[in-house]
């Protein structure tokens, strides 16, 4: 099977267009590169590049309606663990609705290259921060 390229791919929105080229110029979110290129963007291109609004709000249908359902359970497991370890603890109301939101921060975050990575490269792994550190994501 091979997988589009992701600057040719017609099927794409522009929103999507203008993510993937940048990971394509500039590589992986973890690497100097994607750094410096962070430092060249106006704050808006920043945004639509590290961000995915539509994920932070729902970010379990939305992965799998991206096709990313690997990595979708993986952020599941996490979040049912953190809720068991949350209601063992029994946390307050506050704290809780702070684990909540940074669950729905670590959707945002990682759908962009996670969709990138699947779409030009053919990626599905269970890894839903591949890509996100130092190393480059492997195959």
């Amino acid at each position: 099977m091979s997988t589009p390229n992701s600057s040719t791919d017609s099927k794409l929105k522009p929103k999507w267009q203008e993510r993937f080229d940048f990971f394509d110029s500039h590589g992986h979110p973890g690497s100097a590169e994607y750094r410096q290129g962070m430092k060249s963007v106006t704050f808006g291109k920043r945004m639509r590049i590290t961000s995915n609004f539509i994920a932070f709000f729902f970010g379990p249908v939305y992965f799998f309606v991206l096709g990313l359902w690997k990595k979708n359970l993986s952020l599941l497991g996490i979040w049912v663990v953190i809720g068991i370890v949350a209601t063992a603890l029994d946390v307050s109301d506050l704290l809780a609705r702070a684990l909540g939101m940074g669950m729905a921060v670590l959707y945002m975050s990682t759908a962009n290259y996670a969709y990138y990575l699947q779409r030009t490269r053919g990626i599905q792994s269970w890894n839903p921060f591949e890509g996100m550190g130092k190393r480059a994501p492997t195959r």
